[in-house]
């Protein structure tokens, strides 16, 4: 890996254990053996030392200077402290970290032993994000969290008596059995927690997990006939915007807000489209590729996605974007021998057209929307007008804010996100590579109606 001057890398390690598989989850994680834990970890430290060869051989330079890692999951704070100290030794060994580089961990509440919150803070964790989802103990509880209103609190305390203030909390909208009144009693703990950062999900329904299979058949297991409908989680996500603005905490993301200056240093990286490499189960990766010196295995993945989209030889040559992803399958990860193999689970090289579509959805999920000039600058004029004639036919329906220089999604159109974005996918650039799960995490147009235009 390189060292190349004014740039830097941001590192996700996925760690897919848990104490207990909530209802709603549909990510790659599970309730395993703690005897797989070590296991894993071996596995993680021989991606890490085979990354800068997986990466020449692949035809990507990512450099060494990371300023962001995030450790999700799953559980990470589930890692023995001795397993938490030897990934951070041997990222150490193989990354540049800066000094003020930003760490999270996730941490599921009343599962934060003392030596691991010791150990979190030796490797250099500086932040948190707590999977509190509701502060109503019943809410929690038929979601299948373990905790309680009081140990999440607890939690809050102890990190900060350990040096670690900068804490996010999560909580979703549309947990079975909740309500305006319950929703507001979670607010006003959130609020009361004093954290700065937080996100706001909403619930989704999907076949990846317990509940939304549920739910989708019609079914009674899981509190299923308990969920909210779809105006009432709507309205639980505007009035959290309303009420977080008011505490200090600004919307900056579809789902998430924060204080001034603590703003999700890693998670930008998604939205922003910088370089990211992720390592572990399911973990996706986005990697600039070598202007001129594509391996030829390389040419064969652009040759390849070439011929689903076609794009010029000269930004094939110049502009090479890597997107990829290791296996969701937890036993043929553990059995794969390095990054080399796992990572091309899925693998597609990212052409300009492609780029550029993931410029207005990626960009838009932030408040501070999508810059027209630059992306000119960046793609040309011929990509950017006709994506602007959406942004001007999205701002007639009151989906975008647009001024011919800025687009901006609007409250409604925040609504229905999913469908503004299908707006810019064009049908050729069906994505190949499952994306992270920062990218990935539910939107609040999840379970709304469907637009009539949407393709």
């Amino acid at each position: 890996m390189s060292a190349r001057a004014g740039n830097s890398l941001g590192i996700y390690v996925s760690i897919p254990f848990c104490r207990s598989k909530c209802t709603y989850c549909n990510f790659a994680s599970g309730v395993y053996p703690a005897s797989e834990h070590a296991r894993y970890v071996e596995r993680l430290l021989e991606d890490l030392s085979g990354a800068a060869g997986w990466a020449h051989e692949t035809g990507v330079e990512p450099t060494r200077n990371v300023d962001s890692v995030y450790l999700g999951g799953g559980t990470p704070s589930l890692l023995a402290p001795e397993l938490i100290t030897k990934l951070f030794r041997a990222m150490h060994g193989e990354f540049d970290l800066d000094p003020d580089c930003e760490i999270t961990m996730e941490c599921a509440p009343g599962q934060l032993p003392a030596a691991t919150i010791e150990a979190m803070v030796a490797a250099g964790v500086n932040r948190v994000s707590l999977g509190v989802q509701s502060f109503i103990d019943r809410e929690a509880q038929v979601s299948g969290r373990l905790h309680t209103r009081a140990i999440v609190e607890d939690d809050i305390a102890r990190l900060r008596g350990a040096g670690i203030a900068n804490i996010n909390v999560d909580l979703i909208a549309g947990l079975a059995g909740q309500t305006s009144a319950s929703w507001e009693e979670s607010l006003d703990a959130l609020i009361a927690a004093d954290t700065p950062h937080a996100s706001v999900y909403m619930l989704e329904v999907d076949e990846d997990s317990r509940l939304g299979r549920e739910m989708l058949a019609g079914g009674a297991r899981y509190y299923a006939g308990l969920v909210p409908g779809d105006e009432a989680i709507a309205a639980m996500y505007e009035r959290a915007i309303e009420r977080l603005g008011d505490a200090g905490l600004m919307q900056y993301e579809i789902s998430n807000f924060a204080r001034l200056g603590f703003e999700s240093r890693h998670n930008l990286r998604y939205w922003r489209r910088r370089e990211y490499l992720g390592v572990g189960l399911d973990a996706a990766s986005m990697l600039k590729g070598l202007d001129d010196s594509r391996s030829t295995r390389a040419q064969r993945v652009s040759e390849s996605a070439s011929q689903q989209v076609s794009e010029t030889a000269e930004w094939r040559r110049t502009n090479p974007v890597l997107r990829t992803k290791t296996t969701d399958d937890l036993n043929e990860y553990l059995a794969g021998p390095c990054i080399a193999e796992t990572a091309w689970a899925e693998t597609v090289w990212l052409d300009r057209v492609q780029q550029h579509e993931e410029a207005w959805f990626l960009g838009l999920r932030l408040n501070a929307g999508v810059d027209v000039a630059a992306l000119e600058r960046e793609f040309g004029a011929d990509l950017v007008r006709p994506a602007c004639e959406v942004a001007e036919r999205l701002a007639h329906d009151g989906l975008l804010e647009f001024d011919g220089h800025r687009a901006r999604l609007t409250q409604r159109g925040r609504l229905l996100s999913n469908e503004v974005f299908q707006e810019f996918i064009g049908e050729s650039a069906s994505r190949q590579v499952s994306e992270p799960a920062a990218i990935r995490a539910t939107t609040p147009a999840a379970r709304l109606p469907r637009l009539a235009t949407e393709t």
